[in-house]
């Protein structure tokens, strides 16, 4: 049995780290145990679904060093066709606060019974569905552009079904979301899950280095509760600078090397064992930057900074080799109506963005 107190000591010494950390497993884990409840859930407005394939991943709390604080909800893309979000959650049990990590799956989990609005209720997922490798979005609770995004339909009789005002975070213990998981969805816990994806652990970590994401400087009201995308705000420019007065430029970056494989995952362009290298190597360059900001009170020296830029444009050229190898590139041009030489300017246009700003 661990007393919980050596959990506590555990939090602040890892804290920082638990969201990036999330191995694949057959089902949540719980990485780290608080003994105060985490606050509310703030009411704030979801941004518009920044394009065609993108999933919604909801607002919640983390903790780290100073405390709870609130990780934006924000539109990501999932790491391949099908897959569905299944958000964290606090669960109370054994006297302390245990935080059970988010993963996609095949079919949205058990998270608590949390009520994070946006198509999670509290039970599954009324925001969408998959429908023929396309992501359908249900605009009754999406904010969708429909003059954009056509794939979509409206199913209101969710609303009413799952519209009970909770702004409860956690679930058990006093206070707490009094809810265990259905048969199915314990079921769906030992479904194959896979981790959150670059872009997700850099948008994690990023939340982690705010301070102004802190409820302890909040007050449990973030000034920023969601952003369009992982480095932008919610009107999708860029976000800007960290807590520490440093531009988020190897966070942003990392986001944008995942969307690019992504996508060359979804045209083919990428194998799988070119995927897994790419993807190993940005979780790598993820942990250095994590280990040297913490080595150095939440900052990059100039050397740190240039050293992880070199990893970053190795990996950057791998990606583009990758997806333009002659196998690859001529299987993807014929998939997109293109020529090669087609497919081999769209990825220098997308090369463009994966360049750090000055």
């Amino acid at each position: 049995m661990i007393d919980s107190s050596l959990l506590r000591k555990f939090v602040v010494g890892a804290a920082s780290v638990f969201a990036v950390a999330a191995p694949v497993a057959s089902h949540a884990a719980v990485f780290i145990s608080v003994g105060i409840a985490p606050p509310a859930l703030p009411v704030y407005a979801q941004p518009v679904c920044p394009g065609d394939g993108y999933l919604w991943n909801p607002g919640y709390w983390g903790y780290g060093n100073g405390g709870y604080y609130w990780v934006p909800g924000v539109w990501v893309q999932p790491p391949s066709v099908g897959l569905l979000w299944t958000p964290p959650y606090w669960g109370f049990a054994g006297g302390v606060y245990g935080f059970h990590t988010g993963y996609w799956g095949p079919h949205v989990g058990f998270y608590g019974g949390v009520n994070y609005g946006f198509g999670f209720g509290g039970v599954g997922f009324v925001g969408g569905r998959w429908d023929g490798g396309h992501f359908a979005y249900n605009s009754a609770v999406n904010n969708v552009n429909t003059t954009v995004i056509h794939n979509t339909y409206v199913d209101k009789t969710v609303v009413n079904n799952y519209n009970n005002n909770s702004h409860t975070s956690f679930n058990g213990g006093p206070g707490g979301i009094q809810a265990r998981p259905t048969p199915q969805q314990a079921a769906f816990e030992h479904e194959n899950h896979v981790p959150p994806t670059a872009a997700q652990q850099s948008h994690f970590q990023n939340a982690s280095m705010n301070r102004a994401n802190f409820a302890s400087a909040n007050g449990g009201h973030p000034t920023m509760a969601a952003q369009q995308r992982p480095g932008m705000n919610a009107q999708g420019t860029n976000a800007g600078r960290d807590g520490f007065g440093r531009g988020n430029e190897v966070n942003t970056r990392q986001g944008n090397q995942q969307q690019r494989i992504n996508q060359g995952v979804r045209s083919g362009q990428m194998t799988p064992g070119e995927t897994r290298n790419v993807e190993n190597r940005d979780s790598s360059i993820q942990r250095q930057a994590q280990a040297d900001r913490q080595a150095n009170g939440g900052r990059l020296t100039g050397q740190e900074q240039q050293q992880i830029n070199q990893r970053q444009n190795n990996v950057s050229q791998s990606i583009n080799n990758d997806r333009h190898n002659a196998n690859n590139d001529a299987a993807a041009a014929a998939r997109n109506n293109r020529a090669p030489q087609g497919e081999q300017r769209q990825a220098e246009r997308t090369e463009h963005n994966d360049h750090p700003k000055r």
